[in-house]
């Protein structure tokens, strides 16, 4: 998914939706700081307030409009709170279960190492960020694909990671097994699914 500029997103999001947001760059530079004017976010509509929320859910996995309104979609024929159906949704993406593994330091990172075939689901080589695993589902890092240069920092990063419990992670194997299914306490504190939800009842 093509963004425009991450700092000025980030921005008018309110939240920092990026790796590259996420820097002592980001907060020197003085674009952490909400805007202001006459419509602050004191002032802003319901609507607004709902528009923001779905695009930082958005924006924090990677995902084109037409992507999140299907998993919307999905999540409303589905038993269950709704709320958590989208959760879970985006979270058992593929690309997602990589980077919870702690494979890769960004979203958009593990989706490049999943199209660039790099990352295996049960033992078959699979290219498509956006399948979804199940519990039970195995994901490792193909055999051919572990002495890449895009793994040489892998080791460093992983002694101060940790995995979400949902996950089960080997790390000297670089494999991972799916033991539940996430809750939305489990994730981004930061995303408002209730108001995501208000947003597409509007539109």
């Amino acid at each position: 998914m093509r963004v425009g500029p991450k700092y000025k997103i980030a921005r008018r999001l309110g939240e920092r939706v990026f790796p590259k947001t996420q820097t002592t760059k980001f907060t020197v530079s003085g674009s952490d700081k909400k805007p202001k004017g006459k419509r602050g976010r004191g002032s802003m509509s319901e609507y607004g307030s709902q528009l923001i929320e779905k695009q930082k859910a958005r924006y924090t996995y990677g995902i084109t409009e037409k992507q999140f309104s299907g998993y919307i979609k999905k999540a409303r024929i589905k038993k269950g709170n709704p709320a958590d159906e989208i959760f879970k949704s985006l979270e058992t993406r593929l690309d997602n279960v990589v980077f919870r593994m702690g494979l890769a330091s960004s979203r958009a990172a593990a989706r490049q190492m999943v199209s660039h075939g790099h990352i295996l689901l049960n033992n078959r080589r699979l290219t498509i960020p956006s399948a979804i695993v199940r519990i039970g589902d195995i994901v490792t890092v193909r055999p051919q694909s572990k002495d890449k240069p895009l793994f040489n920092e892998l080791d460093e990063r992983l002694k101060t990671y940790t995995v979400p419990t949902w996950i089960s992670f080997d790390t000297d194997k670089r494999e991972a097994t799916i033991k539940a299914l996430p809750t939305v306490s489990q994730g981004e504190i930061n995303l408002n699914f209730g108001k995501i939800l208000e947003f597409y009842s509007r539109v």
